[in-house]
């Protein structure tokens, strides 16, 4: 399986480390930064985990990723910043909301459905709830558990709501973040989750149910 691991590096960070440590046990994986012509690159493309890290050097090729994904039924997984894009283009072509924008790359914006958190998270655990009855729950399991976060932007509930009433499905939400996972059931493999689940896998040695799933 060829799987596009699309984000820009940043080995200072520990979320990114930990996504090393993930590709490790994924043989044939590497990053593959936004900016680089690769990222433009999908045919053939068997899956696309769009990784934390934002603002990305090129948005465009991420987004670009992601319609890819909704268009040919690609697999698609993304976390954190990658969630966050997920949410944007569905919002943008399926919500309604053309002018959609993120508060993170366009503050003055006037729609922006991804706006800052209440409280910012970064570095910290949230209890995150699966919603029983998703894919999401299938494979993350219905008990709810710790979710380590790196972020200050999340889903604002007013676009939650749109993509709801646009066939998304919420499959997970956590007390300060709000909506932690999004999936779209007539998709054969879309999840995004704000957050990061490949965080433990330096000291567990296993894949995340998540990311294991992704390329499974």
């Amino acid at each position: 399986m060829r799987i596009l691991v699309l984000g820009d590096r940043d080995p200072a960070y520990l979320t990114h480390r930990e996504v090393d440590a993930a590709l490790a046990l994924l043989p044939g994986t590497h990053w593959t930064a936004t900016d680089d012509p690769a990222a433009r690159d999908l045919d053939g493309v068997d899956a696309v985990w769009l990784l934390p890290g934002t603002p990305y050097r090129d948005e465009d090729a991420a987004l670009q990723a992601i319609r890819h994904c909704l268009a040919t039924g690609t697999r698609f997984l993304g976390t954190c910043g990658g969630f966050q894009h997920a949410c944007l283009v569905l919002a943008r072509d399926r919500g309604g909301l053309p002018e959609a924008a993120n508060a993170e790359t366009d503050p003055d914006a006037d729609a922006p459905v991804i706006t800052p958190l209440a409280c910012t998270l970064y570095g910290a655990v949230r209890t995150v709830t699966p919603v029983p009855g998703t894919r999401f729950a299938e494979l993350a399991g219905t008990a709810p558990f710790q979710g380590y976060h790196h972020c200050g932007y999340g889903l604002s509930a007013a676009a939650a709501t749109a993509l709801e009433a646009a066939g998304v499905t919420i499959a997970a939400t956590a007390p300060d973040a709000g909506v932690e996972a999004i999936e779209l059931r007539d998709h054969p493999f879309f999840l995004a989750t704000a957050f990061q689940p490949q965080v433990g896998v330096s000291e567990t040695g296993r894949l995340p149910a998540l990311v294991a799933a992704l390329a499974d």
